[in-house]
């Protein structure tokens, strides 16, 4: 079973004295996520990011972000209800599209995350609300309901989707499980087991309570912690958390 790790001093420090004091590194935090502006985001920008996340798993990130108003062009601004009326041959259509990146299996996601995203706006008003409402603390459960009934959403893409979109969480990139071992959680390198899951999960909620810091904070002060010390204008870098 997973022990627990130490207590959060200690990454802090480190982190702290690895970009010049306590100032500079809270000048590389992200805006503390907002709950209610999530709650507003429109359906149809969930869709987008959903879709930016898979494109952009195991592809260049700069390529898919320089075709993005084609993107936006080729799946009608992401708009769901035409999306989810168009006949097979306008998907068919998009796997010849010199506009988006033509992988078949990634477009057909979009279809299904198009019906994905409609279920649960029916379901809850609307996926901004659903999301806004889901406490940080059952991160883990957030991610199953990606993998299970969104397409292509699992793993690093749902934690990335979560990011992206403003909703507060951590992302278990490999700084951030090399923080975690290190601080003696005792987790896989590649954290993908249910029970290493939890005890991640759990791990993170006992840092909240301890510094009543948000999950996004403690995420990317762990990654800051420990691995590649990534100067200040590469922290948009998809490896600096």
């Amino acid at each position: 079973m997973p022990t627990s790790a130490s207590s959060f001093d200690a990454i802090l420090a480190r982190a702290q004295s690895r970009k010049g004091g306590a100032k500079a590194l809270k000048a590389l935090l992200p805006a503390v996520p907002d709950r209610k502006a999530l709650a507003k985001l429109p359906d149809d920008r969930i869709l987008a990011e959903m879709t930016k996340r898979v494109f952009s798993a195991g592809f260049v990130w700069a390529v898919i972000e320089a075709k993005w108003p084609g993107f936006e062009e080729a799946f009608l601004g992401f708009d769901i209800a035409r999306l989810n009326y168009q006949p097979a041959e306008f998907w068919e259509r998009l796997t010849g599209d010199t506009r988006i990146v033509r992988n078949a299996a990634k477009i057909m996601s979009v279809k299904h995350n198009a019906q994905f995203v409609a279920d649960l706006a029916a379901e809850h008003g609307s996926v901004g609300k659903l999301l806004a409402e889901w406490p940080s603390s059952d991160q883990v459960g957030l991610l199953d309901l990606l993998a299970k009934r969104g397409s292509r959403m699992g793993g690093n893409s749902g934690q990335m989707f979560l990011r992206f979109i403003g909703w507060d969480g951590f992302v278990l990139s490999a700084d951030v499980v090399a923080c975690l071992r290190a601080a003696g959680l005792s987790i896989a390198e590649e954290v993908k087991s249910k029970t290493d899951l939890k005890a991640v999960q759990t791990q993170f909620n006992t840092w909240a309570q301890e510094t009543g810091l948000p999950y996004t904070h403690l995420s990317r002060i762990c990654a800051m912690s420990i691995g590649i010390n990534y100067e200040p204008h590469e922290m948009h870098h998809p490896k600096a958390e």
